[in-house]
Parts: structure tokens; C-alpha cells; sequence
């Protein structure tokens, strides 16, 4: 998804993108823009390289997330947050915007939910100037099974006891995100914004 979010930008023309990557991972960034060595789990390594008067977009994460991997969301999730929010502050950005997920409770992917809630509140005491994207499931590349339940959140809209939930947990389309998060880096909040799964499907 950053790869995708960096060459829209690029193409838009108006922006000077800077891209967190770890040391041996360079040649994965699109030309055209500045790479900052550093670890996402450690806000020293990269904070005083954050351009005054940012945007800091925030996608770091597990891969695949699964029931499996409540301990890697602890681990990476929810330490890769803690230390953003650190080097935001420190570096006093315009505007984070940070890729949640549904809140709409569940049992499966619970752990999941909680970590990013807690990366949600972590922003919003901090009092930066925040934009909370949160989809459930993105339709894309390597992901696109999910496809196959479509007809099933169809006729789930339909049951009044099941409509929310099939409402919320609905899927989402890559292209679809990135049109979100670059309309969000576009229109910076007065304070919060949240772009839930409805939102997300408009773009």
C-alpha cells in the first residue's frame, strides 16, 4: 500500500515524500523520493529526520494479519504506534493520518481490534491533529478471495439484526484506499477525522 500511496502522490505532482524504510530494503522505494533509513520500532533512528510541517502516514503493520498473530501485533502494531506518536510529537507534524481498522466489535480478530484501538487512543491523546482510516478487509493483489463473500454481505444487509455489522465489515478495494488516504492528506482535519468502511467505498 505505501509503494501504491507514494507513486499517486509522486504522479500528483505537489508533494516531497519521505519514506521510512530499514537499511537493504532501498531499492523497493519508487524513484522520486527521499529515503530515511531507520526502524519503525524505534523513534530515535528516524525522528529529526521528519520534515517541519508534515504529513506523517502511518501503515506500518503485520502482514496477513490472523487470529495467529496476537503476539506480532503487540510486537510490531502496537510498538511501531507508540514510537510515532513519539517522533510526531517530537517533530510537531501537521497532521497524522494512521491505518486503523473496523471497530466494530468481533471475536475472530479481537486482538487485532484492541491494538488499534490503543494506537487510536495513544493519537488522540496526544492531541495531534489526527485522521483514522478504517477498513476491514482490502481487496487487492494476493487478497482477493474475499470476494467470494461478497453475495453473502449482500443478503446480510438485508437482516435487520445483521445489517450493521455486515455494513461495517464490509471489503474494500486497494485503489479505493489509496484515493482515501491521498483525499486525506488533501483535507487535514480540525482536529480528528475518521474514514470508516462507508466512507472508504465512496472514494
Amino acid at each position: 500500500m505505501g509503494t501504491r500511496l507514494i507513486k499517486a502522490l509522486l504522479k500528483d505532482g505537489n508533494y516531497s515524500i519521505q519514506a521510512l524504510v530499514r537499511k537493504g530494503s532501498e531499492q523497493k522505494l519508487p524513484a522520486g523520493c527521499e529515503i530515511v533509513i531507520g526502524n519503525a520500532l524505534d523513534a530515535a533512528s528516524y525522528q529529526n529526520k521528519i520534515a517541519a510541517s508534515s504529513v506523517f502516514v502511518h501503515l506500518v503493520g503485520v502482514a496477513h494479519p490472523s487470529p495467529a498473530k496476537k503476539e506480532s501485533f503487540k510486537k510490531i502494531d502496537l510498538v511501531s504506534i507508540q514510537e510515532a506518536v513519539k517522533a510526531a510529537t517530537a517533530a510537531n507534524v501537521e497532521h497524522f493520518i494512521y491505518l486503523s481498522v473496523a471497530l466494530f466489535p468481533t471475536k475472530i480478530m479481537k486482538d487485532f481490534q484492541e491494538v488499534r484501538a490503543e494506537g487510536e487512543r495513544l493519537l488522540t491523546e496526544s492531541k495531534l491533529k489526527t485522521s483514522f482510516v478504517r477498513p476491514w478487509y482490502v481487496l487487492g493483489p494476493g487478497h482477493y478471495w474475499p470476494i467470494l463473500l461478497k453475495p453473502v454481505f449482500w443478503l446480510l444487509k438485508l437482516i435487520p439484526s445483521k445489517r450493521e455489522a455486515a455494513i461495517k465489515l464490509d471489503t474494500v478495494t486497494i485503489t479505493q484506499m489509496i484515493h482515501t488516504l491521498v483525499f486525506a492528506i488533501k483535507n487535514p482535519p480540525a482536529q480528528y477525522t475518521m474514514y470508516d468502511v462507508e466512507d472508504i467505498k465512496k472514494m
